[in-house]
């Protein structure tokens, strides 16, 4: 009887196999260079470098003074510009000695016209009333005004300077001085009072319209 002979076929293992491609597959990306994207902040960095951008330089505005902030310019805009500058000069002369431009306004204000109550003071200070109560409540704790009830009517309160209002007040002028004599620079006095009867004007018109 033949005698049947098997013949053993080894199987190839396939774990092995598949543990080396995977690590020959990661030497392989572990060895190609990473690209990176260029990065905004880089790619302005650069920009910087090379110069400013045209097109943005010529959308640039014009500094004061000139173009449509100039002579060429709307009379409403020139108006809120040069108040706009006016006022930041003041608050930083009134910083040294640590008064804000409507406190100072306040307390001109009141020595121009003592006995002002709060809604009178707040329509010639042009603010609003809840600017001037704190403006008032300020003023009256560090000792510049007081307050007074009314001859007539007693619920209305009057505020006047005192003496200490007063020395600061003074204090406050010669740092606004110098402010006022660098606007009018170059008018003479005929000149000068065309500028405030036409300014002036233009408070009455619009107040009547």
């Amino acid at each position: 009887m033949a005698r049947k002979i098997r013949a053993s076929v080894k199987s190839k293992p396939r774990g092995p196999q598949k543990t080396a491609s995977k690590k020959s597959k990661k030497s392989v990306a572990a060895e190609k260079p990473v690209r990176r994207k260029p990065s905004r902040k880089n790619s302005h960095q650069r920009r910087k470098k090379s110069g400013a951008d045209p097109v943005l330089a010529m959308i640039r505005p014009p500094p004061p003074g000139e173009g449509k902030r100039g002579e060429q310019g709307h009379l409403a805009y020139l108006l809120r510009q040069a108040q706009a500058a006016t006022r930041l000069t003041l608050e930083r002369a009134l910083g040294e000695l640590g008064v804000t431009t409507p406190q100072f306004v306040v307390l001109t204000m009141l020595r121009a016209y003592p006995g002002l109550s709060g809604a009178d003071l707040a329509r010639v200070a042009l603010l609003t009333p809840q600017t001037v109560g704190v403006i008032i409540r300020n003023l009256e704790r560090d000792g510049a005004i007081r307050k007074t009830p009314h001859p007539i009517h007693g619920r209305v309160l009057q505020w006047t300077q005192t003496r200490r209002g007063t020395v600061l007040l003074d204090k406050c002028r010669r740092h606004v001085q110098a402010v006022e004599r660098r606007l009018a620079a170059g008018l003479s006095a005929s000149a000068q009072a065309t500028v405030r009867r036409w300014l002036a004007g233009i408070a009455a018109d619009f107040q009547q319209a």
